[in-house]
């Protein structure tokens, strides 16, 4: 674990102790791999009109490397909402591209999340826990509402979180910091009080943007280490380990 202290009082104390926890979805609590390989490959087929040539170049565009099935941190299939994809194909395509191509790829993400969609094996306990701790809790995605909602629903783990939001909510898209002062509104927190949680850099820029207390990232997703270094006060193996960090119960210093 790296970690390195936010705004710490004297003595190593932080001046405010973190009450609410802001989740992101895909590489946080959903498993990147397992959930999004699969339909980013149906979503370039689409878009390609059923050419897999085309698809394939689609992918690479996109940051999705036919061949090895890697993706690079910090591009639209890594990390954009359908719109920054729909826009990156279409830009491509030209007079190629289809008829509603956004409304298409969000299409084949809610079914494709409904269909594969897994979670990193222990964050529903993770976040149980951390909720039974006391901590308010809330998700904030660049996917739509709907396509959150698909992706969850057979998980058992909505119920988790008082408050959810996505790049249709009306509160913007990562990195836009809206998303985390919604939720700091909705369940009456300061923004200092808020941990933002996430695997990619667009996480944690919409953490600092929004001037939360401690931006957290986990390497469970798309990003590196070197990634997330120059933006995580913490930087930890996924959310699990959130459970022994002092800052959320795991010692002496959580307030």
């Amino acid at each position: 674990m790296r970690a390195r202290s936010a705004r710490p009082e004297a003595g190593g104390r932080r001046a405010v102790a973190i009450r609410g926890i802001l989740f992101d979805k895909d590489g946080t609590v959903i498993d990147y791999w397992r959930t999004w390989v699969p339909i980013n490959r149906e979503v370039a087929v689409f878009a390609a009109g059923g050419n897999a040539s085309l698809a394939a170049e689609l992918l690479r565009l996109g940051g999705h490397d036919p061949g090895s099935d890697r993706i690079t941190a910090g591009t639209v299939l890594a990390a954009g909402s359908v719109d920054d994809i729909a826009g990156v194909f279409a830009a491509h395509l030209g007079e190629r591209a289809p008829a509603g191509l956004a409304a298409g790829i969000e299409r084949i993400f809610r079914a494709g999340g409904a269909k594969h969609s897994a979670l990193i094996v222990g964050a529903r306990a993770t976040i149980a826990e951390l909720k039974a701790r006391g901590f308010r809790i809330g998700l904030a995605t660049n996917d739509s509402i709907g396509g959150l909602e698909a992706s969850l629903a057979r998980h058992d783990i909505l119920d988790l979180f008082e408050f959810t939001v996505g790049c249709d909510s009306g509160l913007g898209a990562k990195p836009d910091p809206r998303m985390v002062l919604g939720f700091c509104r909705a369940v009456g927190l300061d923004r200092r009080q808020v941990a933002m949680v996430g695997d990619a850099v667009h996480d944690l820029a919409m953490g600092r943007a929004a001037g939360v207390g401690l931006n957290v990232g986990v390497l469970s997703g798309t990003s590196e280490r070197e990634d997330l270094e120059d933006f995580a006060d913490v930087i930890l193996p996924s959310i699990n380990e959130l459970l022994a960090h002092p800052e959320f119960g795991g010692g002496p210093t959580h307030g």
